[in-house]
């Protein structure tokens, strides 16, 4: 994984949801230890402050200076404070905010976090979310926002926003896929023992992603295994030693847990990469066969027409783009 240093600033406020601030962290500290260049950064106007639930956190600095390439998080706070404007917003978090837009760094609100943003302008005329019983308010204090309720979370450009509490976690594994593909999420999701969830707007794209709801550990590991090694030769003996299971055991398990025989998988995730890699003009159908690991090329234009209805060369030309 290419080392890229992507700070992360935590922009925490009074009053601020725990799980908010922290199960986002979690994903990215997670995400950090796999080789992401994520660096965590907890900062706001007060060198301290008390969350919802009364526990007192620490600031590492004030408001910090600004790169482009950063990720701001703004975890919500309890939502009374919004509801009643209880919670004035310093306008030195305002200006921070409008300058970090300006800059272009990527600006995530958790929950009630939006209303941070609203106040800084940056949903005006963008599509945004927050928790249920809020959806009526954000839209009526900042009517220029297309707010949307019954989703998870939605990116509008460089400003995210999430429905709230666990929601972040998922807000934060997106941004994660975004940055450093979908095989990582896969791993930090088994990690944290998470069900990976998706937008209701948002399909599944990703083989890395499709079968993982599941808890399964030796499934887990033969999966991480096959991913890593698409194009190798792996027999169902060594991939039921990876998975510390008998080879009847792994093919149970597998049908169990995703529905699939572990060939299937494999021949998924080949068939994923292929996708990928007949985007390249130069490439033959057998050349790109032979790079995902079908021996025999007309095997694998069966299974692409099985799977997709369509031969790999029709794919190719209906994916080249058409001259003017």
């Amino acid at each position: 994984m290419t080392e890229i240093s992507r700070p992360i600033y935590v922009l925490l406020l009074p009053a601020v949801q725990l799980l908010d601030c922290a199960g986002p962290s979690q994903v990215f500290y997670e995400a950090s230890l796999q080789g992401a260049g994520y660096q965590l950064q907890f900062c706001g106007i007060d060198s301290s402050v008390v969350s919802a639930q009364g526990l007192v956190l620490q600031t590492q600095s004030g408001l910090v200076e600004l790169q482009s390439e950063a990720t701001i998080l703004i975890p919500g706070v309890q939502l009374d404070a919004y509801a009643n404007q209880a919670q004035p917003i310093d306008p030195a978090i305002i200006q921070w905010l409008q300058t970090a837009a300006a800059l272009g760094c990527r600006i995530a609100a958790i929950c009630s976090g939006a209303f941070v943003l609203g106040e800084a302008g940056l949903l005006d005329q963008r599509a945004c979310t927050t928790h249920w019983s809020a959806i009526e308010l954000l839209q009526q204090r900042y009517p220029k926002a297309h707010v949307r309720a019954n989703v998870l979370y939605l990116q509008a450009g460089q400003i995210i926003t999430s429905a709230g509490i666990s929601t972040g976690i998922d807000l934060a594994l997106a941004l994660v896929e975004q940055d450093y593909g979908s095989l990582i999420v896969a791993k930090i999701a088994r990690q944290l023992v998470l069900y990976l969830r998706r937008s209701g707007q948002q399909a599944q794209h990703s083989i890395y992603l499709q079968y993982r709801n599941h808890l399964h550990l030796g499934v887990h590991r033969a999966q991480d295994y096959l991913a890593e090694h698409v194009s190798k030769a792996i027999s169902l003996e060594q991939l039921a030693d990876i998975a510390k299971l008998s080879v009847r055991s792994l093919n149970r398990a597998f049908r169990a847990s995703i529905g699939l025989t572990p060939i299937g998988y494999q021949q998924q995730l080949r068939l994923e990469l292929a996708a990928t890699l007949l985007n390249n003009p130069a490439w033959s159908i057998e050349q790109v066969a032979q790079q995902v690991g079908f021996s025999d090329a007309r095997h694998f234009r069966r299974l692409w027409q099985r799977n997709f209805g369509t031969t790999p060369t029709q794919h190719r030309h209906h994916q080249e783009p058409v001259s003017c």
